[in-house]
């Protein structure tokens, strides 16, 4: 089974098409190259094998991010 993640977008290296994203305070870069979309810093990337796979609304990150706890798949520092 494969897990996509969200992260939130911090920086946005745009001529390298790649996003810096910060998931549970580790941030990495993600590549955007598959991602047909426009996105901005602020906005969260479901993130799967280092590439942005879809913009997802904050309300549907940090849903993830519960779901993710109570699978016990992430604990919180």
């Amino acid at each position: 089974m494969c897990l996509g993640v969200p992260g939130r977008i911090v920086e946005i290296d745009r001529q390298n098409s790649l996003a810096l994203v910060e998931t549970w305070h580790v941030r990495r870069w993600v590549s955007l190259h598959i991602l047909d979309e426009e996105v901005e810093v602020g906005d969260y990337l479901m993130v799967h094998a280092g590439f942005a796979i879809g913009r997802i609304g904050q309300q549907d990150a940090e849903e993830t991010f519960r779901l993710l706890e109570e699978a016990g798949l992430y604990e919180p520092p």
